[in-house]
């Protein structure tokens, strides 16, 4: 299928590996462009070394004010055609193991610089009356994970300020959806299975076996089947599609609705 993003300009957060990279490489690889953002550099570079046409390099800490303006500014006047808003999830912890000042980091690193950002954005899509915001979540939304309560929390708030946001511009070409990822051969997963190794005296090895089984589809997804979805629903042919949570699981949500 032609995505119909021939030079189409996407900013992609959290480029650097997991998810985002894969979402980058494959937007490129449709021949688009992108600006690639995250906090290690030198990973970035590793990309624009990849595609020097297509990738703009964009390093820094997206919690931080100050980083967030230089993005703003170095947006103006460009035509952007999406964003994948995309980050590290919280540590794996449960409720009554987390103090007050993780909930507090928790906040600011899966919430409020995504709100940040998105409305620093908006306005740009509603000046070309078009748009794509696409955020990458966790299958926790839908289904708690156990020993991840920050996650379990603070996510389904971006799920819901997605969704509100998204009835408010429906009407003006932007779409806003969320996927929430189920288990993946990503770095996001170690800390999930290294928490499970430390409550159940189990390997990692062990952990991570146990957790295939565990899923319908008896394996766990690859970054480049998410970053087909993520693709498609940042292109011109999802304009149909907006304020929904997709699941990406293998099958593993158990509700009638997952």
């Amino acid at each position: 299928m032609d995505l119909k993003i021939n030079n189409h300009l996407f900013l992609i957060c959290g480029a650097s590996s997991g998810f985002g990279r894969a979402v980058a490489e494959r937007l490129v690889q449709e021949e688009a462009k992108v600006i690639a953002v995250a906090r290690r550099e030198e990973k970035l570079k590793e990309l624009k070394d990849d595609y020097p046409e297509q990738v703009q390099v964009f390093a820094g800490d997206l919690t931080d004010n100050q980083i967030l303006t230089e993005l703003e500014a170095l947006m103006k006047g460009r035509n952007l055609s999406g964003v994948l808003i995309n980050a590290g999830g919280p540590p794996a912890l449960s409720a009554l193991e987390t103090s007050m000042d993780q909930w507090d980091d928790a906040y600011q690193n899966v919430l409020r610089w995504k709100v940040d950002l998105t409305k620093r954005l908006v306005p740009i899509f509603q000046k070309q009356n078009y748009g794509r915001i696409l955020f990458v979540e966790s299958q926790s939304i839908k289904q708690p994970i156990p020993s991840l309560v920050l996650s379990n929390s603070l996510r389904a708030a971006v799920a819901g300020f997605a969704k509100t946001l998204s009835l408010e511009i429906a009407n003006q070409g932007i779409t806003v959806n969320l996927l929430a990822p189920g288990s993946h051969e990503t770095p996001a997963i170690e800390r999930v299975i290294q928490k499970r190794a430390e409550e159940s005296g189990k390997t990692l090895d062990e952990v991570k076996a146990d957790m295939e089984a565990s899923i319908p589809v008896g394996r766990m997804g690859t970054g480049e089947e998410f970053a087909s979805l993520a693709a498609w629903l940042l292109s011109p042919h999802s304009g149909y599609v907006t304020g929904q949570t997709i699941s990406h699981d293998g099958g593993n949500i158990k509700g009638l609705f997952g």
